[in-house]
């Protein structure tokens, strides 16, 4: 028998009846147990199958606007492409089943599920989502912890950072930092930083002016999630490791004191792990080497910070951070010079890719040299969207 054109679909209906549920605000979970279940719907799979197909598709990667009877949003995902899921906190993905695209600043075409799925239906449902990106050795979200002010992090990312820098004594300063990055595939990322700002000169008043700009490229080297089926995707635990070389052009005004006047070759190595409990910690080594010793010195750091996420019903995330920095020039009778760094970083939209940080940077040795500073950052992920997006 031929369909008729309007006749809808078992899987398009069970979509409008939990629009319709989850506007009522009915919450269908008693002893006999959830809709899903009374539907004989048992798995993630399942679910997704009868409730999401008729958007996302079969496969995840969506249907047509003659099928689906809406024109798709830019956000729109695209599940079984790595490229674009992967890198996503699974966090993200398990609050917009739960609460509806507007929750996290996309369409209000994505319905909340929450009357109608139990906590754990949600879990099995996203863990389902993420099944759909078949290549595994694909960087994980959930190891792409929060950025801290100084500690590089080994997790590679498509975002734009504007820093600044201020002393709290002594001749007025203003040093800004403009990073740029882009990944590269699955496990590498571009990075340029353009360093400008405004110093105390000896003559008084302030010079500004370019600093030295620094071009380099992060790889991963290996990167590991622990999950289990006991437990949400997004409270797995887990670690990545990463190496970057960079190259720092002597493009400042050395006169104005913004450059060193030399070229400057640097390799760091950074490892992140993710701990339970949404705590994490960052470890970041490395080195900067002139290309004329007599210019400026070597050196070597040693960078750390130790954290944990605060968020309530997947809303607003508060990350209080610990840094604890040391610094030494490979100079005969130099000392280490230790740092610590109380901060914490915001997410300012719905969507979270809009975050600031702010800390103040208190030198712990040599502190009649190293004055106080005020670290602050502003940074916009770009790969989940534009900057006036989310909101």
């Amino acid at each position: 028998m031929k369909c008729s054109k309007n006749r809808l679909r078992p899987s398009t209906l069970f979509l409008f009846l939990c629009f319709f549920l989850s506007a009522l605000g009915f919450r269908i979970v008693n002893a006999t147990g959830s809709l899903s279940q009374q539907l004989g719907l048992r798995t993630g799979g399942d679910i997704y199958q009868a409730a999401c197909a008729a958007c996302h598709g079969p496969d995840g990667h969506g249907t047509s606007q003659k099928t689906a009877g809406f024109d798709a949003p830019d956000s729109f995902p695209h599940f079984d492409k790595c490229e674009e899921t992967s890198p996503e906190y699974t966090r993200d993905y398990t609050a917009v089943v739960r609460n509806g695209g507007p929750a996290r600043g996309f369409s209000q075409i994505m319905p909340a599920f929450r009357e109608v799925l139990t906590p754990d239906e949600i879990d099995e449902v996203v863990r389902y989502l993420r099944s759909l990106c078949k290549e595994t050795s694909w960087p994980r979200g959930e190891l792409n912890v929060p950025r801290a002010l100084v500690t590089e992090k080994a997790f590679p990312e498509s975002e734009t950072i504007l820093t600044t820098a201020t002393n709290t004594r002594g001749p007025a300063s203003v040093s800004n930092e403009l990073s740029y990055e882009k990944t590269l595939g699955k496990h590498d990322q571009l990075e340029v930083a353009v360093p400008f700002g405004w110093m105390h000169q000896p003559g008084g008043g302030l010079g500004a002016g370019l600093g030295d700009i620094a071009i380099g490229e992060k790889h991963v080297l290996f990167s590991r999630l622990n999950s289990s089926p006991e437990q949400p995707v997004y409270a797995s635990t887990g670690s990545i490791l990463s190496i970057q070389g960079e190259i720092t052009l002597p493009t400042g005004n050395v006169g104005k004191g913004l450059g060193e006047g030399e070229t400057v070759f640097g390799v760091f190595a950074a490892y992140d792990v993710v701990l339970p409990a949404d705590t994490f910690v960052e470890l970041q080594a490395g080195g900067d080497f002139p290309l004329h010793i007599h210019d400026a010195p070597r050196s070597v750091f040693f960078n750390s910070a130790f954290g944990k996420i605060i968020s309530r019903n997947f809303g607003r995330q508060w990350t209080p951070m610990f840094e604890v920095l040391a610094h030494r020039d490979l100079t005969p009778g130099a000392v280490t010079d230790w740092d610590v760094l109380p901060e914490f970083q915001v997410t300012l939209n719905r969507r979270q890719h809009v975050r600031a940080a702010i800390g103040l940077r208190i030198p712990v040795n040599n502190t009649a040299e190293r004055p106080k500073q005020v670290v602050a950052y502003v940074l916009w992920d770009w790969f989940d969207g534009g900057l006036r997006e989310g909101w």
